[in-house]
């Protein structure tokens, strides 16, 4: 990477490929692809930049013009960095349910954050995103549907995903979906360069809308008009929203998914934090989900197999959700026994 960059947005993607040492079995060699280390910490960095140079590469944007989009979080934050940095005001549309940390990055960005009724869930967000953007002659970046977020992925994470495994075997790549972005655009490249890498995705055992196999009804344009069938509410947040979006059907109709696996949010959870205590790898709750289908994968491969792995993103999006419930502000009993060891020991405020 170069030392110097003309501007943040020069930094998004080229994030690194790391091997698991510890948590992997011993006859595979399992990787991990970590998009935490772009600029704002998540792989929907590069869904951001990409969808906003298409729109000012193709007239559908104008300098200046509001950009809108309906979000859980990551993509928002990620816009809210390209429209800082552009000079674009910005409005995301989120349901409340999402963490509350999120709200507050967006916001710290300057961006301005509408809140959806829980009771209405992604799709509620997605329609109140359209009707301020009719309403208002806002630019709808449309996430779910819009194909430059796939042709990101195949420009970039495609690209990097080849060059780091140039003269070896790719034997699997695990993701999830969200959007279904990184999917098609991954996915696609793959089936194309490398063909003997099996595609496997990971959705939520509380929501297995592909493991289901329902059709999901849409308009014209492509967005939802409804939850989908199969979905029950998770706690993997950016992890598949209430329907498939129309990225994530585009790659199920091309064929390139080889196998789909249902994680439970405990499982995802339990990875999420395995991968910060014995590999210090720090990473969200939906991490931990791909991660949790890259361990049963691996438990199948065979020997000397290379299976990859992606982390879409930082467990700081994460604090306020059951993620870290766990986690106590306080001293535990262990620590306070530590502290205790010694005469300087104090256990009110400081004097």
């Amino acid at each position: 990477m170069a030392r110097k960059f003309a501007n943040i947005l020069e930094t998004v993607g080229n994030t690194p490929v790391v091997k698991i040492t510890k948590l992997a079995p011993r006859h595979v060699n399992l990787f991990v692809k970590i998009e935490a280390f772009n600029p704002l910490g998540s792989v929907k960095d590069r869904l951001a930049l990409g969808v906003i140079e298409d729109a000012e590469r193709t007239g559908k944007l104008r300098p200046q013009q509001t950009v809108i989009e309906a979000t859980s979080g990551n993509t928002g934050i990620g816009l809210a960095m390209v429209c800082a940095q552009k000079g674009y005001p910005l409005v995301v549309t989120m349901a409340e349910t999402f963490s509350v940390e999120r709200r507050k990055l967006m916001r710290f960005l300057g961006a301005k954050v509408v809140l959806t009724p829980a009771a209405d869930r992604g799709v509620g967000m997605v329609n109140k995103a359209i009707e301020l953007a009719e309403a208002h002659g806002w630019f709808l970046t449309r996430q779910f549907e819009n194909e430059a977020n796939a042709d990101m992925h195949s420009r970039t994470t495609a690209v990097e995903i080849l060059a780091d495994f140039a003269g070896e075997r790719l034997d699997y790549w695990v993701t999830g979906f969200g959007t279904g972005g990184t999917l098609k655009g991954v996915g696609r490249v793959l089936a194309k360069e490398r063909p003997d890498t099996r595609v496997i995705v990971c959705e939520p055992a509380d929501a297995p809308m592909l493991t289901d196999g329902s059709k999901q009804d849409r308009k014209p344009d492509g967005s939802p008009k409804g939850s989908h069938p199969a979905w029950k509410p998770h706690p993997m947040q950016g992890w598949s929203p209430d329907f498939i979006p129309k990225l994530t059907a585009d790659a199920v109709e091309m064929g390139v998914i080889d196998r789909v696996l249902t994680i439970s949010a405990a499982d995802a959870m339990h990875w999420s934090k395995e991968l910060a205590q014995k590999e210090g790898i720090f990473v969200g709750i939906t991490a931990g989900g791909t991660f949790a289908g890259a361990l049963q994968i691996c438990k199948e491969a065979p020997d000397g197999a290379n299976v990859l792995c992606m982390l879409p993103d930082t467990g700081e999006r994460y604090l306020s959700t059951p993620l870290f419930a766990q986690i106590s502000v306080d001293m535990s009993e262990e620590e306070l026994q530590i502290s205790r060891s010694t005469p300087g020991f104090r256990l009110g405020p400081p004097a």
